[in-house]
Order: C-alpha cells, then structure tokens, then sequence
C-alpha cells in the first residue's frame, strides 16, 4: 500500500511540474513576443495613431491596435520611410498615408514652448528624438512627402544611447505656423537600425492673421488644344505664406492646386469653344485674396484623326516569370497625332487597357506551371485601333511550398508563410501566439505580391 501511494505520489509530482514548466513557457512566450513587437507613440499632443487608438479618427485599419509599432528605417530625411508611406513607418499601417484637408482629427496648438509626451511600450537604447514640422505653404490634400517638411528638425534632442523611462518627455519651441500644419516625431533607436516615426495633426488657429494675399499677378494662356486650356501666373504674396490657389472658369471653381504651384491645365474641353478663367489665392488661415485679371482661351477645332497608330513591335516577356505573373513589354507604337492608350489581351480576352506613354505591363492572377498566349494593341485619342503586335507565349512557374502559418511558433525575419490562401513575409522575428495571424498584424507579417 505504501510502495503504491508512492507511486501516485510520484507521478503527480512529475505531472505538476510538467504543467508547471508548460505555464512558465508560455508566459515567457507572451513577455517576449510583446517586448518583440511593442514599442511606443506620442501620447500628446495626440499622434494620428493614438487617435485611431482612441476612436477619434476612424477606419484606420489595424494600427488601433498597436500604435505603437510604427517602426522603418532609421536616418530620416536622408533615409527611413519613403515619400507617401511617412505616415505608416513605409507602408506597414497603409490607411494612416490617407491624406488629405479633413481626413484626420488635428490637435490645437500654439507656437512657441509645447511639452511632446511619449508613451513607451518597450524602452531601447536611444540615439536621439527629433521634431519636423511642415513648410507653411505645404499641400494638404496631396500625399506627405519630404518636399511636405522643413527637413531640418526645428527640435533635436540627444540621448547618448541611454535607455528612456517608459514615460518620456521633449519640451520644444515649435515654430510660428498659422492653419493645419503636421509635425512628425522621430525616436531613433541606438540598438537597432530602426526608428519610430509619429505624426500628428495639428491646427495653429488663424485669430492672428486677418490679411489676405495679394491677388495673382500676370494670369496667361500658355496654349489650348481642342480639348485643354494651360494657364499661368505670377505668385501671390502673403505674411504667413500662401496655402492655396483656385481656379474659375466664370463662377464655376474647375481646380485647386497648391501654393506653390503656378500653372493649371484644363482638360476634357468642348472643342472650337471659349471659357473664361480667373484665380485667387488663400492663405491657411482661410483669407481669399481678390481675384486676378480674367484670361478668355478658345479651343481649336476638333482633329479630324482616320489613321491608327503602327502596330507595337517587339512583344516579349521580359524577365524572369512567376507562379502566377508574367511581364510583357514593346516597342512603342507610332501615330500621327498621338498614342494614347495600349490594350493587352490574353488570347481574345482583353486583360488590361493601360496609357499610351507606357510600354510594358504585368499579368497578374495567372495559374502555375501554365502557357499564355497574347497580343498589345495601340489606340490614339480617336479610337483608331492599330494592327495587332506579334503574338509571344509565356509560361508561369510552378508554385512555390509555402508552409502555413501556425501559432506558437518561432518565425525569423523573411520566413514565408501561407494564410487563407495569401504568402506573407515576416517583418520582424518573433514567436506568434494564437490570434496573432498574418492578415491581423501588419507589424509582424507583409503581405506579397
């Protein structure tokens, strides 16, 4: 009886240190993943991110999960996130590169002394924190771009690699802006070739500037076909700077363009027409100036087009071919007004209708280990259609094996997997956990092609 207690005895000890063992690892499995993929965001002023966290700005896909994983390539303006993709640390949190005047929430601010708090979700060896701010005549409504920002950071703060308290903090003298201005919020790491990239909406107010710019200057019709009108003018002036052009045919508001833009062309005109234009400027604060002198443009007659353009030459696959795309290129075609579009068939089926200033296209969605077959032909404004190109066949590759994605699994960075049916690549090395899946992390897991 005592050999047999001992028996039992013995083995719910070794049954409580195996569950014992099994519940340590897993935390140790969540601490690591989340050290591995949490970071840190600017708290306040509140980052564009920590608004979607917020609920304050809205379909902004996964970020309201992890504002705090905005991380690219250190080396900001000379590297780090490219032109478009500022916003979402290079594309992994695409929605926050939606731009435009009214697309986010924006924070008041006033110039001068302004306290920059960051919330850290995991501290590292820091390098520096740096402040950008955008030019006073930036465009709202178009993409941010380096050409957006004063690329030299109006604050710059070094940390000497020193590891940050978890709540951290930058007192700033922002500049004088007037309107809807970004600032964008550089924490670059020491430890690592990545930094993380915040920005925040803010809008300076406009009580201190009442003056509207001047009127555009010297408004001239530099040439009209019969469908377009191009204009120009001398640029407006302003105390805080000029943030928008608008352009009138009659009262009729056909574009706006930014302040540092001073030409227009109008396009799908009515031909052997007048129209009658005229431009004003604003500043950011909303002030309109007068209106420039009136310029009348008539459209030339319609063209009278019976000729196609040459049939595209040299069809060909140019390089190497995958599981399921395939790129065609040509010679361009050649018309005696204009090509203006190409169309790519597959077989008889048309597969794409492309501008004529282009000359090659890729062939998505194709099968593996599969053989196509397929012409280009060339269009001018007319519709004239050209002669087919030569016919070329191309064969897909076969697919690749791609293991699936599986949780509690360790994944380094570049390591393929499949997920409902999509290839994702790894961004960063980590030990997935159930719900961690590829479509739900764009931190973790990239989606290809």
């Amino acid at each position: 009886m005592t050999k047999e207690m001992g028996i039992i005895g013995s083995s719910l000890f070794k049954w409580f240190t195996t569950c014992s063992l099994l519940v340590l690892a897993v935390i140790c499995t969540l601490l690591f993943s989340e050290k591995a993929s949490a970071h840190g965001y600017v708290e306040g002023p509140s980052s564009r991110a920590y608004l979607c966290k917020l609920g304050q700005n809205t379909n902004c896909g996964a970020i309201i999960y992890e504002p705090q994983s905005l991380e690219a390539a250190k080396g900001f303006p000379a590297a780090g996130p490219a032109d478009g993709k500022i916003a979402s640390a290079n594309g992994a949190f695409p929605l926050l590169d939606q731009q435009s005047s009214t697309r986010w929430t924006k924070v008041n601010i006033s110039s001068g002394q302004v306290t920059f708090n960051w919330k850290l979700t995991a501290a590292h060896a820091t390098t520096s924190w740096k402040y950008y701010i955008t030019k006073q005549n930036w465009n709202p409504d178009s993409a941010l771009t380096r050409a957006s920002f004063e690329l030299t950071p109006f604050c710059s703060v070094n940390h000497g690699g020193t590891r940050p308290p978890f709540t951290y903090s930058d007192t700033c003298n922002v500049p004088s802006r007037t309107g809807y201005q970004v600032i964008l919020a550089v924490w670059e790491i020491a430890d690592t070739a990545n930094a993380f990239y915040n920005v925040i909406d803010v809008n300076f107010g406009s009580s201190n500037d009442t003056t509207a710019p001047t009127a555009p200057s010297s408004l001239t019709v530099t040439g009209v076909t019969s469908t377009t009108a191009s204009l120009s003018w001398g640029a407006s002036s302003d105390a805080y700077g000029v943030n928008q052009y608008r352009i009138y045919n009659g009262s009729t508001l056909v574009a706006s363009v930014s302040g540092s833009t001073l030409s227009y062309t109008a396009t799908g005109l009515t031909p052997s027409t007048s129209y009658s234009y005229h431009v004003v400027a604003l500043d950011a604060a909303g002030n309109i100036s007068n209106t420039s002198a009136t310029v009348n443009a008539t459209t030339t007659p319609p063209i009278i087009d019976i000729s196609p353009p040459t049939a595209p030459s040299g069809l060909h696959v140019m390089g190497s071919p995958t599981s399921n795309s395939l790129q065609l290129m040509w010679t361009a075609s050649v018309d005696n007004v204009a090509v203006t579009q190409y169309k790519v068939y597959q077989g008889s089926t048309l597969v794409a209708t492309i501008s004529g200033s282009l000359t090659s296209y890729t062939v998505t969605g194709l099968t593996p280990s599969t053989t196509y077959s397929f012409t280009v032909y060339a269009l001018d404004a007319a519709g004239n259609q050209s002669p087919a190109s030569n016919a070329i066949s191309g064969t897909t590759t076969a697919q690749p094996t791609v293991p699936a994605w599986a949780p509690n699994t360790a994944y380094t960075v570049g390591t393929l997997v499949s997920y409902n049916g999509a290839v994702y690549s790894c961004r960063q090395a980590h030990t997935s956990l159930a719900g961690w899946t590829p479509s739900a992390v764009a931190a973790l897991w990239l989606l290809q092609p």
